[in-house]
């Protein structure tokens, strides 16, 4: 009797061990996942950056500290081009790209302060505003009457929720560019410096994930959530120091990017507003 009681006990266990170490054990953190939370940390650093990588589009939110300034960040990314809000301090600008084609939308009191092309830690270059769908080539900031208070007004009013495009040559093109180039984005965040180590479980909006460290004797690095479920996308990226976080998500969900119509741009030909 006591063998047949221990044989039905056993049977028992082994039908409720699915995602349990043993009858009666813990759970098992990594049962039904995609079970890159058994890998080592580089292992699974690697495959969240070639996820991201391959995906079409994502969805970016949150906080970037560069060079001493917070950017808040909304944008969403596809292999050709992207667009979304940027914020810093007071200012707020949006962005779009499609393709090399890059235009900001800003209202009056951001491009009355000099705009893209502000001078760094100050004061703004103005330049007089062109008609809608019109252009002004070689614009490069003005002095005198043009520079005046009422002349800024003016032109910050012309400019005033319009998508103006970014030309290529232009100082700010490469660095507003960044914020729409999906892979470049993507390797400067996902890099966390210092020694990797694979820490806890988690969640992250009610998706299962794997927890990477990172920090140094300079206090960089920081934590990366992985995916455990499905594909093993980048979920949150927390800097260390306080230096942001960014969470990721609507991993290759389709966004739209279309180049606005002339009567909403306005072209300034080889200088952004202000001189670059």
């Amino acid at each position: 009797m006591r063998t047949r009681n221990a044989a039905l006990v056993g049977a028992l266990c082994v039908g409720l061990s699915t995602g349990l170490v043993a009858c009666g054990g813990k759970e098992d953190p990594d049962a039904g996942t995609n079970g890159v939370g058994r890998l080592k940390a580089a292992a699974i650093q690697d495959k969240a950056r070639e996820a991201a990588r391959a995906a079409d589009a994502v969805h970016l939110s949150g906080n970037i500290v560069s060079q001493g300034r917070t950017y808040r960040i909304d944008v969403r990314l596809t292999k050709d081009g992207g667009s979304g809000k940027v914020t810093s301090g007071d200012l707020a600008f949006e962005l779009l790209r499609v393709g090399e084609e890059l235009f900001v939308k800003a209202d009056a009191a951001f491009w009355s302060r000099g705009g893209a092309g502000a001078r760094p830690g100050g004061g703004p270059n103005p330049v007089p505003a062109p008609a809608a769908g019109g252009k002004a080539k070689g614009n490069t900031g003005g002095t005198g009457d043009k520079g005046g208070k009422g002349d800024l007004a003016t032109a910050a009013q012309k400019l005033n929720g319009k998508y103006v495009k970014v030309p290529s040559g232009d100082p700010a093109y490469r660095q507003l560019r960044g914020f729409t180039d999906k892979n470049t984005l993507l390797d400067g965040l996902l890099g966390l410096h210092g020694k990797l180590l694979r820490g806890d479980h988690g969640t992250v909006g009610g998706t299962r994930s794997i927890r990477l460290t990172a920090g140094d004797a300079q206090g960089s690095g920081g934590t990366l959530d992985v995916s455990l479920d499905g594909t093993p996308y980048p979920l949150r990226l927390r800097r260390a120091g306080g230096a942001g976080e960014v969470e990721f998500a609507d991993w290759g969900k389709r966004v739209s990017l279309r180049v606005p119509e002339k009567r909403q741009t306005l072209d300034y030909g080889e200088r952004l507003p202000g001189g670059g």
